[in-house]
């Protein structure tokens, strides 16, 4: 499974340091500029509304993957506001508590063990 892992790698630390350029140009005022753009129904807003889908699956699957507790909630907040940083690194974690196992690794622990 190393590929995939390495996979995870290329898209969290690029990514981290593009962030980090881009947060030292221009602040940490995400939130605004990412809903404007939506709001002013471009491309650039097609796009931030198409990954927003994807922050609440990513937010949907933890809550669901980690039990609806207060874990599972705050993994689940996590994960909404985290995006890649937040799904590579727990998906890296449970990769290497898990292995291979597939189904161990995506459900929950109850759905799993059966």
């Amino acid at each position: 499974m190393r590929p995939f892992d390495l996979l995870l790698l290329a898209l969290l630390l690029p990514l981290l340091a593009y962030t980090t350029l881009v947060a030292q140009d221009h602040g940490l005022g995400l939130i605004p500029l990412f809903f404007a753009a939506i709001g002013e129904r471009t491309w650039q807003g097609q796009f931030n509304f198409d990954f927003l889908g994807f922050l609440i699956l990513s937010a949907c699957w933890s809550a669901w993957r980690f039990g609806y507790g207060l874990k599972g909630w705050s993994l689940a907040t996590l994960a909404f506001f985290g995006g890649i940083p937040y799904l590579t690194v727990t998906l890296l974690v449970l990769r290497r508590t898990h292995g291979t196992n597939w189904a161990a690794i995506l459900l929950p622990p109850s759905a799993s063990e059966g």
